[in-house]
């Protein structure tokens, strides 16, 4: 396994549209390892390969109980709304309020191409958004009213009862 660089604001492969995975063999395996390895090394909550420069269809998420690997993810349902707090790993240290889902079921493939469901709550319907938006091109920063000055994000946090929901996706 490796650490992966990961892509920050202004690198214009974060606006590009990721390929969809159609093969999974050893090269996708070591590509998760090394994923899962920059996620949790950089303390996200997810990651999208774009992010360290594969445009592919590719989403780790860490549930807080496992890794979550998925293949060509697709939100298949979603329910209610809640605004949090967000950032992301692509943006180090920007954060803004986003509203989100509050329940959100994805289907995706695994490692070896089998098709599964996984519905998440909270911070896992949030990073499923956030992942998946970042394989279409898009970025947390276009769907806030404003960034949040670091007072602002203190005042905020003060407020919330404290959980890994407003760690970086």
């Amino acid at each position: 396994m490796a650490i992966r660089k990961i892509r920050t604001d202004g690198d214009p492969i974060l606006r590009k549209v990721s390929r969809r995975v159609d093969v999974f063999d050893w090269r996708l395996w070591q590509l998760l390892d090394d994923m899962k390895e920059t996620m949790q090394k950089e303390n996200g909550v997810g990651l999208a390969a774009v992010q360290v420069g594969v445009l592919r269809r590719i989403v780790v998420v860490d549930t807080g109980e496992k890794i979550l690997e998925l293949m060509n993810p697709e939100i298949v349902e979603q329910s209610g709304s809640y605004c949090d707090i967000e950032g992301c790993l692509s943006f180090p240290g920007v954060y803004g309020m986003v509203e989100r889902p509050t329940k959100v079921t994805v289907r995706a493939q695994d490692r070896n191409g089998e098709f599964f469901e996984f519905t998440g709550e909270g911070v896992i319907a949030k990073a499923f958004c956030h992942e998946t938006e970042h394989l279409d091109g898009k970025l947390f920063v276009d769907r806030v009213d404003h960034i949040m000055s670091q007072q602002e994000i203190n005042d905020y946090l003060d407020k919330k009862p404290q959980d890994k929901s407003s760690a970086q996706e």
